[in-house]
């Protein structure tokens, strides 16, 4: 883990399992059946999933695929929520929340570059990987636990958000 790894693990400490687990359901609660939120649920789902298929996987054929697969539906679930919820969020008076939103997924989208650097055999891979799994995993559970509540039950038009937000994951990631 390189010095700005750990600087960046120790101001951002990670929420166990069970707090996040919490958070997921009671996102879920809020969500309606394919309303903009059980979509960003959806890929959360997804995330969490193509990170352990990484972690458990061990030839470095397996985790570069398993790396595909991950920057497939991180950066179109990425994509989607900067372009219309966290705009939604700064306009619902949750400006620095946004802002703290997108500066998280930028700082994973340039982990996710080093990462394409490092040999997926190795034992600085699955570190890096570990890395990115604990800030994204966390950054999803800012989302669940607060900041898409709080837009689900404050924002406006709702089915806007949904339209749009469908609209940019499957323009960037197709209907995975």
């Amino acid at each position: 883990m390189s010095v700005i790894d750990k600087a960046l693990a120790a101001i951002t400490p990670q929420p166990n399992e069970e707090k996040r687990q919490e958070a997921t359901q009671k996102a879920r609660e809020a969500a309606a059946p394919g309303d903009w939120l059980s979509l960003a649920l959806d890929h959360h789902d997804q995330i969490r999933a193509a990170f352990a298929e990484g972690r458990n996987v061990r030839s470095a054929a397996d985790r570069r695929a398993a790396m595909d697969r991950l920057a497939l539906v991180l950066n179109g679930h990425s994509l989607a929520e900067e372009i219309v919820l966290y705009p939604a969020m700064a306009q619902n008076g949750h400006k620095m929340q946004a802002g703290v939103a997108y500066s998280e997924q930028t700082t994973a989208k340039m982990q996710m570059a080093e990462l394409e650097n490092i040999a997926p055999s190795s034992d600085a891979w699955l570190d890096k990987w570990g890395h990115i799994e604990g800030a994204v995993l966390t950054h999803m559970f800012e989302e669940e636990n607060g900041w898409f509540i709080h837009l689900k039950e404050k924002g406006e038009h709702q089915d806007r958000l949904t339209a749009r937000y469908k609209e940019e994951f499957e323009r960037y990631a197709g209907a995975l």
